[in-house]
């Protein structure tokens, strides 16, 4: 089984990739969680790093490199912006791709929230790293990210909690896998 979750910063991508990597045993590759750890190698912030990879193709590669080498080993739960894109240009059909959304400014709260930031730190950071990511993705894949046509499954996490957001992911798979 692959599964592909993608979502801009703040719609809980990761808590739900954690809870379906949890429910069906399978392995959770987060492509931000590798961005974030390259950065840090770097001795570098998150928008620093950002500005960085803007003129660095290959950071940008070498975690969609990773990605699509791992899934086609299945059993994986792929996080990640850029996920389902890169299986599907690489010829790797997941089983369920699922992009989350949610507003702006509710996604801004819940990156204040787990960042300890300021609403207005954190909106100011959120729009540039979306900016930069949209600028490098088109750049580098020709992706436009706001094109959602890919995905089975587009969710609204600002409508129900987590486990109402799960819930509706996990039947989905149910559903798929017979």
């Amino acid at each position: 089984m692959i599964i592909t979750i993608g979502g801009l910063p703040g719609t809980g991508t990761t808590t739900i990739a954690k809870l379906i990597s949890e429910k069906y045993n399978l392995n959770h590759v987060c492509a931000g969680f590798i961005f974030r750890d390259m950065a840090k190698e770097m001795g570098m912030g998150l928008q620093e790093f950002s500005k960085y990879a803007e003129e660095n193709p290959n950071i940008d590669h070498e975690i969609d490199r990773k990605q699509v080498e791992l899934a086609k080993e299945g059993n994986i739960v792929l996080e990640g912006r850029l996920a389902t894109w890169m299986l599907k240009k690489n010829s790797v059909e997941p089983t369920i791709s699922i992009w989350l959304r949610a507003p702006s400014m509710v996604r801004c709260e819940r990156i204040s929230e787990r960042e300890c930031e300021d609403i207005n730190t954190a909106l100011n950071k959120m729009i540039n790293r979306e900016n930069s990511e949209k600028k490098r993705y088109k750049e580098l894949y020709d992706i436009n990210i706001d094109d959602l046509s890919i995905y089975d499954i587009i969710i609204n996490s600002s409508a129900w909690n987590i486990e109402g957001v799960f819930s509706i992911i996990d039947r989905a798979i149910a559903n798929k896998s017979k």
